[in-house]
């Protein structure tokens, strides 16, 4: 009998431990599903909030898109409004520095026989030296290039007057920009024009025949007329400009044909190389007074414009540079001296070095005697060798 309750009692014990058991399992089994449904509505929020947040993204995409090309129509309307804007304070400055407007009448035949005259005469007038200066090239004494910037054909050049240290680049043929530099060391380190200051002129230059003296820009303008325009560097304005009183004009340079008219400043001052159709195989050149731009004496030179890439003055000779059929030479194969020291068949024969193209430009410097050149985007410096004009 006492066994039978003990028994009874062990079976009662393990039924109980195995309701227990299974309460539990149960009571996890309902956790588990709890915690998956939790789960489930997680995924489904994370799925929603994603799809919402790429159409959020899209949306947004769509908006920058907008927003950009706007902003680059606004930049375009506002650069065409500051172009005419410039332009405007342009001819307003213009027309401040000018005397008046001239009346528009017919110019008479008997007005152009006037002018006619007078250039003669001043072809026949003797020139009368300001300098004591007889010195001529002898030979080209080294070839330095500081680098390469730019196009093809420009012009860079120091003020020739001596009066600062500054480089100024005429980068093209027809631009409203120069670039000025502090120093040529400055102009050799810098990365492209970073170094530079832009200095804008009121009306375009046209070609490669400018210089500056004493502070000044002289550059040449081709709108209806040629002019010759003075401007001052430090008060950034025009000072004068005269129109180039010579009627049918023709490119002085054969292989230069932008350059309709070439400025430049040897010991004696300013001077204008230029071509006619009247004297259309020669080369002309005129002394110029670079205080009012007055012609003070006129010349039809001997040098033909085929084959000539540019040409510099020094002393009141003309040295007009042609290109050989070698590539990448160029010698001086004309000469014109004002007072008759210096003839072709004197003259010594002047080799630039070997080069990549051909000149678009040769500025001489007399405070240094050398020459700045522009060749095909390359700036060079030619020093050269003198001697005198009597020691020929």
């Amino acid at each position: 009998c006492n066994k039978m309750r003990g028994f009874a009692l062990l079976l009662a014990l393990v039924y109980s431990a195995t309701a227990q058991h299974q309460a539990l399992i149960d009571y996890l089994e309902r956790r588990l599903l709890a915690i998956e449904d939790r789960i489930s509505l997680w995924q489904e929020q994370t799925t929603r909030y994603a799809s919402e947040l790429r159409e959020l993204k899209q949306q947004m995409v769509s908006q920058l898109e907008s927003l950009d090309k706007e902003k680059e129509t606004l930049r375009t309307t506002l650069d065409g409004v500051g172009t005419r804007v410039d332009r405007v304070e342009r001819e307003l400055d213009y027309l401040e520095t000018q005397n008046g407007a001239q009346p528009c009448v017919d110019v008479d035949d008997k007005l152009i026989e006037q002018q006619v005259t007078l250039v003669k005469e001043k072809q026949k007038a003797k020139y009368f030296k300001l300098t004591d200066c007889s010195d001529m090239i002898s030979s080209i004494k080294a070839m330095k290039i500081l680098k390469r910037v730019g196009g093809p054909k420009g012009m860079w050049t120091k003020d020739t007057g001596g009066a600062s240290g500054k480089v100024y680049i005429f980068n093209g043929t027809a631009e409203e920009t120069i670039n000025e530099f502090a120093t040529v060391q400055d102009f050799t380190r810098s990365a492209g024009f970073s170094l530079s200051t832009d200095l804008k002129i009121p009306s375009s230059w046209k070609g490669t025949g400018h210089v500056v003296y004493n502070n000044h820009v002289y550059y040449v303008n081709q709108e209806e007329e040629i002019k010759v325009v003075k401007f001052d560097t430090k008060n950034k304005s025009i000072t004068d400009s005269v129109v180039f009183p010579v009627q049918d004009h023709v490119p002085v340079y054969g292989l230069n044909p932008e350059t309709v008219m070439d400025l430049a400043v040897d010991e004696e001052g300013l001077w204008a190389i230029y071509a006619t159709r009247e004297n259309e195989r020669h080369i002309s050149m005129a002394k110029m007074d670079s205080n009012s731009l007055d012609i003070e004496q006129m010349w039809d030179t001997n040098c033909p414009r085929e084959n000539a890439e540019t040409a510099f003055i020094i002393c009141g000779t003309l040295y007009v540079v042609y290109n050989t059929k070698q590539p990448g030479r160029s010698r001086v194969q004309c000469v014109f001296d004002v007072n008759d020291l210096v003839t072709n068949e004197e003259a010594p024969l002047v080799y630039f070095p070997k080069r990549y193209g051909f000149h678009a430009s040769l500025k001489y410097n007399p405070q240094e005697q050398l020459l700045y050149a522009w060749d095909d985007g390359y700036q060079i410096l030619y020093k050269l060798s003198m001697k005198k004009k009597l020691e020929i």
